[in-house]
């Protein structure tokens, strides 16, 4: 299982966008709290449309609690502070992934990176560059994570108007 956690996300429109690609993606969504917006938010339930029907999402009040109840598993950081960029990481299809994003202002708790070094990677920017856009940073790592595992159970052609749609227009 491909897992997608957010840390203290803060902005309720990439929350939704993420709960999208999510859906899409068949992952499942850990949001660690305090959360910068209520889960009802109108932005948060228009970026995410009809998807979070289908999503797996959990909450957990903080990330102690979170890692207690997800201890076992392949943790992959994004950071900007990361000292490898993030094609160098090679995802385990073996074991649970669980790629990690911090919030919008200041990312990842400093603490937490600290001790999981050899698992933070950085997404290549220019070096003026802060950082990314948190949703744009998920669908990249959520990406190169489905690619390298083969993109398993998802579809590889157009279901809902038919793979032939191009042909019949």
């Amino acid at each position: 299982m491909i897992n997608v956690v957010l840390y203290e996300p803060e902005i309720p429109q990439n929350t939704g966008n993420i709960m999208r690609t999510c859906s899409a993606f068949n992952m499942r969504l850990h949001l660690i709290e305090p959360l910068g917006f209520v889960l009802d938010d109108k932005h948060l339930k228009r970026a995410s449309m009809d998807y979070i029907d289908s999503l797996d999402y959990h909450i957990y009040p903080n990330y102690e609690e979170f890692r207690k109840q997800n201890g076992k598993g392949q943790f992959v950081y994004f950071t900007r502070y990361g000292l490898k960029t993030f094609d160098k990481c090679i995802f385990d299809k073996d074991k649970d992934i669980y790629l990690f994003f911090g919030k919008e202002s200041t990312g990842i708790d400093k603490g937490i990176l600290k001790d999981n070094l050899d698992a933070c990677y950085r997404l290549p920017m220019r070096s003026d560059a802060r950082s990314l856009n948190l949703s744009n940073c998920v669908a990249i790592g959520a990406y190169e994570c489905l690619r390298q595992l083969g993109f398993d159970s998802l579809s590889e052609v157009e279901v809902i108007k038919g793979a032939d749609f191009l042909l019949r227009i």
